[in-house]
């Protein structure tokens, strides 16, 4: 648990947190590793679901997620080439922290905006 201390922060004192929180606070891995909580996905269907994110910006992401064990990249030898993404078991236990985190989101962002405006419009 943690214990503020004069000499240290959070994120100092727990050493893998500040690399989790910059593998996953990008909001194209929570959107793909959501999308692919709902199984096996080509790019196009990936790129179709996510929506609104570039050709370019998906594929640093899948390399990412590949490269940080998330994802399963399996590559067909036929033509033209066919390649389906999944999430791997790791990457099954982040998605249920994530599905939490949109889950959330749906149920509780109208009561963020409620607060925004009251915030936006108070008196200073």
């Amino acid at each position: 648990m943690y214990k503020p201390e004069a000499d240290n922060n959070l994120l100092d004192s727990h050493p893998y947190l500040r690399q989790t929180l910059d593998l996953v606070a990008d909001k194209w891995v929570v959107a793909v590793v959501y999308v692919l909580t709902h199984g096996t996905k080509r790019y196009g269907e990936l790129q179709r679901e996510v929506g609104d994110i570039s050709q370019r910006m998906l594929t640093r992401t899948l390399r990412d997620l590949e490269r940080n064990g998330l994802i399963d990249r399996k590559v067909y030898p036929v033509i033209p080439p066919m390649v389906e993404y999944s999430l791997t078991p790791l990457g099954r236990t982040l998605s249920e922290v994530l599905k939490s985190f949109c889950e959330w989101a749906t149920v509780h962002f109208q009561e963020v905006e409620i607060a925004r405006d009251r915030y936006d419009n108070a008196d200073p």
